[in-house]
């Protein structure tokens, strides 16, 4: 019997805003960019959030052949008051702005336990001007 085939299911969009950006050049894997993150809000039909707390970054690491490797962290808290940790890791090109990421969720609260099996994939940009990192679309893969 054939595979079923792969769909993109919306889930949301998200804008996530860098307030701080610190460089660590040369480290022994590469140059490790700690991009802090000052808000962020995840909007769709089936998930609204915003950041909650202050622990939350992008580790993103640009190897010696300039491979740039997104590590996003975060919490998020739903509008009704439900706690998501979110991560997501992918892959960046620093010339063009596009990152290209796999978003995860886990949470203990039974309205959102759905999303703990859900893996995610997004395109987006990152707009230097704003210090904006833009997810016009993230869809769940089913």
């Amino acid at each position: 019997m054939p595979e079923p085939e792969l769909r993109l299911v919306p889930l949301c969009s998200a804008r996530i805003e860098v307030s701080e950006t610190l460089v660590l050049a040369n480290t022994p894997t590469g140059s490790r960019m700690v991009g802090e993150i000052g808000a962020a809000r995840f909007e769709g039909e089936r998930l609204r959030a915003s950041l909650r707390g202050r622990a939350a970054a992008d580790w993103l690491l640009v190897t010696p052949s300039g491979v740039a490797c997104v590590d996003v962290r975060m919490t998020l808290e739903t509008d009704d008051g439900a706690l998501l940790y979110v991560v997501y890791t992918g892959r960046a090109n620093l010339e063009t702005n596009l990152a290209y990421a796999a978003p995860t969720f886990e949470t203990g609260d039974p309205r959102y336990a759905w999303l703990n099996g859900v893996l995610c994939a997004a395109r987006g940009s990152w707009l230097p001007e704003e210090r904006v990192m833009s997810y016009p679309q993230i869809y769940e893969l089913r």
